[in-house]
């Protein structure tokens, strides 16, 4: 995983170049132990304020922030929305996102290439989501340790786009495995570039056979009343769920 991938500058995952085949399984598999320990905790977070909290993960340029940015400005006012931002370097995302009115602070990783649980729980200390709200947690362009650091949020969501190739399902298949929803961005450009929906969708349902797909343009808002839908949906679900816990 991150030993061969660009991590090893990060505090959290050690250069392993020198270390046995059976060390390094056993290196990596304490620091999923411990990130999954505190995503637990965050989870525990979330649940008692009633957050849904969402992974946005994509590979770069798939146009997430974009999306994101549209999201919080048509839905302004319906949620209370606030925005965790990843990336290696700059504030440039979390700049456009707080632009929108929406409250983000930003996680930079240097050479990391994913958040983890320990970076959101520090974050979630200086942005103090409210209850009854929902959270973006936007992570580090990667299709690869993305998928397998969990945050403790209640749902994964990754973007794909139509500049991209369609067989990314079967190249990547944990980040999409693990996922609840694909977004199938820029759709817009389908006439124009050789991505083939229909493989798409084919690939994705042998990675995930009940992956739920939306085709969306992030850019002229095509398909972005299907997404909003279904964020009003996982909404109620976490809604419910506060419901009967306080019933019981």
């Amino acid at each position: 995983m991150c030993a061969s991938c660009g991590c090893s500058g990060h505090d959290t995952h050690p250069h392993h170049s020198h270390l046995s085949a059976s060390r390094v399984v056993q290196v990596e598999q304490d620091i999923l132990q411990e990130n999954n320990l505190l995503a637990q905790r965050n989870r525990g977070f979330f649940e008692g304020r009633n957050i849904l909290a969402l992974n946005l993960m994509s590979s770069p340029g798939s146009g997430k922030t974009t999306l994101l940015e549209r999201t919080l400005t048509d839905m302004a006012g319906l949620f209370d929305f606030s925005v965790i931002e990843g990336d290696l370097q700059t504030t440039h995302d979390a700049e456009r996102i707080h632009a929108t009115g929406t409250r983000v602070t930003q996680i930079n990783t240097g050479r990391g290439c994913h958040l983890d649980a320990h970076m959101v729980h520090h974050a979630l200390e200086g942005l103090k989501p409210n209850a009854n709200s929902v959270l973006f947690i936007e992570n580090v362009g990667n299709l690869v340790c993305p998928a397998l650091f969990d945050l403790g949020e209640q749902a994964r969501v990754v973007v794909m786009s139509t500049t991209e190739g369609a067989d990314k399902p079967i190249k990547y298949p944990d980040m999409f495995r693990t996922a609840q929803l694909c977004l199938i961005n820029k759709a817009d450009l389908l006439p124009y570039v050789p991505f083939d929906l229909a493989s798409a969708r084919s690939y994705l349902h042998q990675v995930n056979p009940d992956l739920p797909i939306i085709i969306v343009s992030a850019l002229t808002g095509d398909g972005m009343e299907r997404w909003y839908q279904w964020l009003r949906e996982q909404f109620a679900v976490v809604e419910a769920e506060e419901l009967n816990s306080d019933q019981n």
